[in-house]
Parts: C-alpha cells; structure tokens; sequence
C-alpha cells in the first residue's frame, strides 16, 4: 500500500518585534542576533494557503498571526510532499535543526 504524500512542512519568517515576547526569548537561549525568528509547522494544506489562514486567524499560533511576515520556502520546500507521520517527524526535526543553528524558533 502506498502512503499518500499530501502533508508538507512549513516555515514562516516572525517580526523582530517577537524578540520582546518572554515566552519566545524564554525558549529560545541560545539564538544569535541577526538571525531570522521563525515558526515551523506541518500541515495537510498547501503552505500558501495554511500561511493565509494563520493570518487570518483560522486555527492559527498567535506568534504566526501577530508576527507572521511570509513564507521562508527555502527552508522546507526540498522536503514537501510527505506522508502523515513523515511530516510530524520532519517538523520537530527542522526546528531543532534551524534553532541548533542559532535561529529563533517556535514550534507547536
């Protein structure tokens, strides 16, 4: 049986502005200044289409709908499509591998 590769991972690029948010400076110690904020995420959706609603505020991460500034393709698109369980590994994967590089994470 062949797994259906419809989920896709996902990063989006966060204001600075969540540097002032405790909660996000609190989980990310190590981040190195100049470095993007970004929060990672998988999803069923297009990524385009789960970037809009997190904006629009449809099942969305506060940190996504308040700083949310675009899609960072560059960081995931190599990976898209996946299966389900593919995609769940591959999102806390990506997070600990961009925070590990110093950027500033947020990951549901």
């Amino acid at each position: 049986m062949k797994l259906r590769q419809k989920h896709n991972v996902y990063v989006i690029e966060l204001s600075k502005e969540v540097l002032k948010e405790r909660r996000f400076t609190k989980a990310n110690p190590d981040y190195k200044t100049g470095l993007p904020c970004v929060y990672v995420g998988m999803t069923g959706l297009d990524p385009d289409i789960r970037f809009d609603k997190h904006k629009a505020g449809i099942q969305s991460n506060r940190f996504a709908k308040e700083y949310g500034l675009h899609l960072m393709p560059e960081l995931y698109a190599e990976f898209n499509p996946m299966p389900y369980e593919d995609a769940r590994y591959m999102e806390v994967d990506l997070a600990i591998r961009l925070k590990q590089s110093g950027y500033g994470v947020w990951q549901a």
